[in-house]
């Protein structure tokens, strides 16, 4: 899931990846339009597999902030209004989801555009934010037998 959404510099909102030209790709709004069009190379398009959050000690990626924030709203919208928040109540609310964010180099308009990210994905039933192709515990491919 991670590698097909995407966000797309100029552009509101996200996108999901639907297929591959030679000198473009063909994405869909991750919205209730669902609307599809062309993004061309000379955009700056970045996967959010690619984020990262600064922390005191080291970066933390974004697919792990979405699933820290998904825990604590219940898989629901936000329980806080990001686009009226103060700038201390945004800290706050984001200090209880990474507790050792860079307080520094994270802005206001960062919180923003991760609470708005995750309002997006809920809203149009994306909720599950872990990697899809992680190995489940126990299951190696050298052990299964053929039948």
């Amino acid at each position: 899931m991670k590698e097909t959404i995407l966000s797309i510099a100029g552009k509101p909102g996200l996108y999901k990846l639907v297929s591959r030209g030679k000198n473009n790709l063909i994405v869909e709004s991750v919205d209730q339009n669902h609307r599809r069009q062309p993004v061309f190379n000379t955009e700056k398009i970045i996967s959010l597999a690619d984020i990262a959050m600064y922390t005191e000690t080291e970066d933390v990626p974004l697919m792990d902030v979405l699933v820290a924030i998904r825990d604590k709203e219940d898989a629901k919208p936000l329980s806080v209004n990001y686009k009226k928040a103060s700038s201390s109540d945004l800290r706050a609310y984001f200090a209880e989801v990474l507790p050792n964010f860079d307080r520094e180099r994270v802005h206001d308009s960062d919180i923003k555009k991760l609470m708005q990210w995750y309002d997006i994905l809920v809203k149009n039933g994306i909720t599950s934010f872990e990697d899809d192709l992680e190995p489940t515990k126990g299951d190696n491919i050298d052990d299964r037998k053929e039948q």
